[in-house]
């Protein structure tokens, strides 16, 4: 189990240093930081002295590791837009982004994996062909149409939930199942085939044979084995959620790292914007690290391979 993770932990490590220095070289190449510190109407010799003084005159390479050595020490530079630390700045957003994802996730398990078990154990029925529609009508639906519709319904026509904002739970129930929908079909169509794969195993017959039959013998014999790929498509979803709620935190007016992300963009707020993607790509690789580790431990032929 150490091999298997020592060489999941080195791909992991290689991901994570390969996007982060792209995003850096991209990001100077396309834009003059010394520029967009000084001004659009900055006169040229201020620019120049702005260039020498934060070092952007030198080698990408010396920039990035000069960069990468402060990421490693907890300094990730200073806003050029708001003028203050980037990692204050994150601290202030991410509880926002974390309480969205966390609670999206748990909206897409309780539609999905109840869907997929029901589809599974009527293969073929009235329940599989309603599951199969549900999800192909989550799939279709755009999270901004649907996070507007369901404002001028439940916020505007019947005023049950905030139209927008995060100061307490109930901001969070309208934007967590727009987020959470948008991860339904890839679950519920993954529990689905995989439980109708397992469910044709020599072990399920031997369970049937002596007495288990319906939602006992899902949960407790089949459900393990078609957890595997769950897990993983559930930390990629995760994963997702965490660095891609920017058009729900944008329509619901929510202060987390999406909205964060979006205004770093728009005013050019480079150490920022670097900050934010090697995040989301660190959250990523590290989530689906944990599902490999996870998967491993529920099947020992994957860390034997």
């Amino acid at each position: 189990m150490m091999n298997y993770f020592l060489r999941r932990a080195m791909v992991t490590l290689l991901v994570a240093l390969t996007v982060s220095f792209g995003t850096f070289a991209l990001f100077y190449f396309a834009t003059d930081p010394a520029q967009t510190i000084a001004g659009e109407d900055a006169p040229q010799e201020m620019v120049d002295a702005i260039r020498e003084q934060y070092g952007f005159d030198r080698p990408i390479t010396v920039q990035y590791v000069e960069w990468l050595g402060g990421v490693l020490q907890g300094d990730l530079g200073q806003s050029y837009f708001w003028k203050q630390p980037v990692i204050a700045l994150i601290q202030e957003h991410a509880k926002v982004t974390i309480v969205l994802a966390l609670a999206a996730l748990a909206v897409t398990i309780l539609i999905a994996l109840p869907l997929g078990i029901s589809a599974a154990l009527r293969p073929n029925s009235w329940v599989d062909r309603f599951a199969l529609s549900t999800a192909v009508s989550a799939q279709a639906i755009p999270n901004f149409w649907l996070g507007l519709m369901l404002i001028v319904l439940f916020a505007v026509t019947f005023p049950i939930f905030p139209v927008s904002g995060d100061a307490t739970w109930q901001h969070y129930v309208l934007p967590a199942f727009v987020l959470g929908t948008s991860s339904v079909p890839a679950v519920m169509r993954l529990t689905r085939t995989g439980l109708l794969d397992v469910m044709g195993s020599d072990y399920i017959r031997t369970a049937r044979a002596k007495g288990f039959t319906g939602y006992q013998l899902i949960l407790r014999q089949a459900l393990r084995n078609a957890l595997l790929p769950i897990v993983s498509v559930l930390a990629v979803q995760l994963g997702h959620k965490l660095g891609g709620s920017i058009v729900t935190e944008s329509v619901f007016s929510m202060n987390g790292l999406g909205r964060l992300a979006v205004e770093s963009i728009f005013n050019s707020d480079i150490p920022t914007v670097q900050s934010l993607i090697l995040l989301f790509v660190l959250t990523f690789v590290l989530l689906t690290l944990a599902a490999d580790l996870i998967n491993a431990w529920l099947d020992p032929r994957i860390r034997m391979g």
